[in-house]
């Protein structure tokens, strides 16, 4: 009876399943099986579109200008998250939910919105320039958009979530008689941070990097906006050749890369740190 009574229920679970699976084959997997086909399909079969990921020196900027600004864009996002996420993990109860609100609010107005803003603030006229030539600290415009910094400053803005809540959970998780212990032991304040605090947070600093690249990856309103089409990225660059060039099979040939790049990253990812628990499931 329990045998039969498992096997129903086990039978259940996979119907209340089915719908789910048949949903992400149908937008998810058969969409992207297709994109593969084209980037070996068009305009011939073969490889000759992937040839051009070291043939060609348009495409190879393109990847050098994307992996310049993701790698600065991780590396800010982590340094201005960690001492966020400390003094957030640190702080009573009651300014902690204050600081979360502020790190979660950004994340409730639209990223174009937010391109827009930043577009008022760093353009020739906008105010960080009106204010510095107001305080003679300037006599010229500074070229704060249109350029690299301006969209590493759009990334970073938007990304700061993104590094903050992992680095905060997995300090969270860091228990206080350990800290405790050490300061017991005869450690000083800087020690204590140093050989035991960023030794058992450095999971989460590591999984927040990860994520941020990967969305840095696919990151396209703040560069198309605040690069003002001279700073191309990969995302852009991909909507360039299918939605202006009509070049389907480059496009979908860097679209196929990507996929694979962030899907290596996520499974080093996985296997570097605990999903779960960078996520708060436990």
């Amino acid at each position: 009876m329990k045998g039969g009574a498992g096997s129903r229920a086990g039978l259940t679970y996979q119907l209340f399943l089915l719908p789910a699976l048949l949903l992400l084959f149908g937008v998810y997997l058969l969409p992207l099986s297709q994109v593969l086909v084209i980037s070996v399909t068009d305009p011939r079969p073969g490889l000759g579109n992937y040839a051009q990921l070291w043939n060609s020196p348009a495409i190879g900027r393109m990847l050098l200008t994307t992996a310049r600004i993701c790698a600065v864009t991780t590396l800010v996002s982590l340094v201005l998250g960690y001492a966020v996420a400390y003094v957030l993990t640190q702080s009573p109860a009651r300014r902690q939910r204050l600081m979360l609100l502020c790190v979660l609010l950004p994340l409730w107005v639209s990223v174009l919105a937010r391109s827009f803003a930043w577009m008022t603030l760093l353009r020739r006229e906008g105010l960080v320039n009106t204010w510095l030539q107001a305080t003679g600290l300037i006599a010229q415009p500074l070229p704060l958009m249109w350029n690299e910094f301006g969209v590493a400053v759009g990334m970073v803005h938007y990304m700061l979530p993104f590094a903050i809540l992992p680095m905060a959970t997995q300090m969270r998780g860091i228990s206080p008689g350990l800290l405790a212990a050490a300061r017991g032991l005869g450690a000083s304040r800087s020690q204590v941070f140093a050989r035991v605090f960023l030794p058992l947070s450095l999971p989460g600093v590591i999984g927040a990097g990860v994520l941020v690249l990967i969305f840095s990856l696919g990151f396209y309103v703040t560069p198309a906006l605040l690069g003002g089409g001279r700073v191309l990225m990969v995302a852009e660059y991909i909507s360039l050749q299918i939605q202006e060039l009509l070049r389907w099979g480059t496009g979908t040939m860097l679209a196929t890369t990507l996929i694979l790049v962030i899907a290596a990253l996520l499974l080093a990812l996985s296997r570097l740190v605990d999903l779960r628990q960078l996520l708060g499931a436990k």
